[in-house]
């Protein structure tokens, strides 16, 4: 389902006005952001994020939005987000079907949103399973399948009614890699300094910590 439709234009005019009451943004690097094949990489502290990333994108960005697969258990919100163009992943298992409908969104010549730290981060460093929070693989290697033009994208972490949020755009990041797709290795180290990337563009490093 492609993101630009009735419901999408309704959710992005009516949200996008609460939300900029609720929690208004400050937005750099946007004169930057390519057109179309990009696969934004923010850091992620809140479920504000995607929201707030998405609705200080133009509307006619053509964004999908790979979400928690929970938040889809809802109905009415599982119908509401497949119209705005976004798609269930079920953490911590191999969803091979995810993987397809990223690439395959990326190479139609639509945009995607990752999160490389796989889940929300809350106040410093965190812990995912017991080890200290850090960027997957997968968001490297889906970029690298598909050619995407990987954005390492910053959102301030701590979110305060009434309070401005920064959302700092990078430029544009170059993976190397050998052969055509790559080692394991180097997909990681891709995904890492993706991750970086995207928290010093805010002056801090992995997890939130100052720099």
């Amino acid at each position: 389902m492609k993101p630009f439709n009735c419901v999408f234009i309704i959710v992005y005019y009516v949200v996008g006005l609460v939300t900029k009451i609720l929690h208004p943004v400050t937005v750099e690097g946007l004169e930057t952001l390519p057109d179309s094949g990009v696969l934004l990489c923010p850091n992620h502290s809140s479920n504000w994020d995607p929201i707030l990333v998405a609705l200080n994108l133009p509307i006619n960005y053509r964004l999908h939005i790979m979400a928690k697969e929970e938040l889809f258990q809802n109905p009415l919100l599982g119908w509401l987000l497949r119209k705005v163009g976004a798609f269930p992943v079920s953490r911590g298992n191999n969803d091979i079907n995810t993987v397809r409908t990223s690439i395959q969104t990326i190479k139609d010549g639509d945009n995607l949103l990752i999160f490389p730290e796989g889940t929300t981060i809350h106040n410093g460093i965190g812990y995912v399973d017991g080890l200290p929070a850090h960027a997957k693989a997968g968001v490297a290697m889906i970029g690298v399948r598909t050619g995407a033009k990987l954005v390492p994208v910053f959102v301030d972490g701590e979110k305060k009614l009434f309070h401005r949020t920064r959302i700092i755009f990078g430029s544009p990041y170059e993976p190397h890699y050998t052969g055509r797709r790559g080692t394991s290795d180097e997909m990681q180290k891709i995904a890492n300094d993706l991750l970086e990337a995207a928290y010093a563009l805010g002056g801090q490093a992995v997890g939130g910590a100052p720099l």
